[in-house]
């Protein structure tokens, strides 16, 4: 099981591991900055994007073997062609807010808002847009995260078995699919439906409001979605989406993590929706399934269950490789911690600023 847990919160990089038996921060990093997303590697590299506001994203990498951070250079848009008015969304990095490895030795994706994919095939020291996916007449269509200006990728999947097929989260704009590593893009929603929509719209591709994907890495056709009204399911690397009824105590959510091995298993952080966002009866509860989606499991022991309104944002959730270890964090600071795939919970002795990233070493 993994012996390291990187948590980004929005004042600082805390880094968890084994303390005499309990979990303790053994390291903290860039405290007082907000970090947007983390990566660690296997060969040891750890990334880490941070939302400075006024003074951008940045983005910084830690040398294997605990080595000394460096600060790349960041993802940049071309120059705004003087004849695209038209485009209601800016040419500039807002943040980075998802990092994840291509499957190719140097390989890695960034998802950033406004929505751009980008590409680096050095480890980081150099970056390409995907030109094929901002081109899209489509991509104008893209709404903003909450209602605000900017779509953003949240999730970048990555086939283990062919790097060149990959599968992308917009949000608020569905699942999008590439088969030749970002040459050419298609919107796979069939199935998935938006109740916020008019009726006439309701099944509209353009408009699912996907909160974030999770693939089990054993059996890369399962994918596992949760959406802003339901949960969906596809085990044909999303070609085709089913809805799964059975989760409870509710349907709305923002993370979702899938077993890297049992393609039947995936957990969810449930909440009320909407204008509210707190957990439903406050009670933070982690909802897992085991059969595919047919039944659910309320997770309990050692959560809070009386006056708890821990909201978990939709990067905050993880499993290690072993699908045995988890680790959730929350929009209060609150961590806890499972070895035993989610039956039981603990809290390290720590009180975090808002956690927005939860990351387990790769290594």
């Amino acid at each position: 099981m993994a012996e390291r847990i990187f948590v980004g919160t929005h004042k600082g990089l805390f880094e968890l591991a084994r303390s005499g038996g309990a979990w303790d921060v053994a390291a903290t990093q860039f405290l007082g900055d907000p970090v947007s997303s983390v990566l660690a590697e296997p060969d040891g590299a750890v990334y880490a994007a941070l939302d400075l506001g006024h003074f951008g994203a940045k983005l910084w990498r830690r040398e294997p073997e605990a080595g000394a951070w460096r600060e790349l250079g960041v993802p940049a848009f071309p120059p705004k062609p003087a004849n695209d008015g038209d485009d209601p969304h800016p040419w500039s990095l807002g943040k980075i807010w998802s990092l994840e490895p291509g499957g190719v030795a140097g390989r890695l994706w960034v998802g950033t808002m406004p929505g751009g994919l980008f590409r680096s095939d050095d480890g980081g020291e150099s970056w390409s847009l995907n030109e094929a996916l901002w081109r899209m007449p489509e991509r104008r269509q893209w709404t903003g995260v909450a209602g605000g200006a900017q779509p953003g990728i949240h999730s970048v999947l990555v086939d283990p078995r062919d790097p060149a097929d990959i599968r992308i989260g917009v949000s608020t704009a569905g699942v999008w699919a590439s088969a030749d590593a970002g040459a050419s893009w298609r919107l796979i929603n069939r199935g998935m439906y938006a109740e916020y929509m008019p009726p006439e719209r309701r099944e509209d591709p353009i408009v699912q409001d996907v909160h974030r994907l999770a693939r089990c890495a054993a059996f890369p056709e399962t994918v596992w979605c949760q959406h802003h009204n339901g949960v969906f399911r596809s085990t044909d690397s999303g070609k085709n989406w089913h809805e799964i009824t059975a989760i409870r105590p509710s349907k709305f959510g923002f993370a979702v993590a899938a077993h890297p091995r049992d393609p039947d298993t995936a957990w969810f952080v449930p909440a009320v929706k909407d204008e509210k966002r707190i957990p439903v009866d406050g009670k933070v509860v982690v909802a897992r399934t085991r059969d595919g989606g047919k039944s659910f499991e309320m997770l309990r022991s050692g959560l809070p269950q009386r006056h708890a309104y821990d909201l978990v944002l939709r990067h905050a959730l993880d499993v290690d490789a072993s699908g045995r270890m988890l680790a959730f964090g929350s929009s209060s600071g609150g961590l806890w911690i499972s070895e035993d795939g989610g039956d039981s919970w603990t809290m390290p002795e720590i009180r975090l600023p808002p956690i927005l990233t939860v990351r387990f070493s790769a290594a």
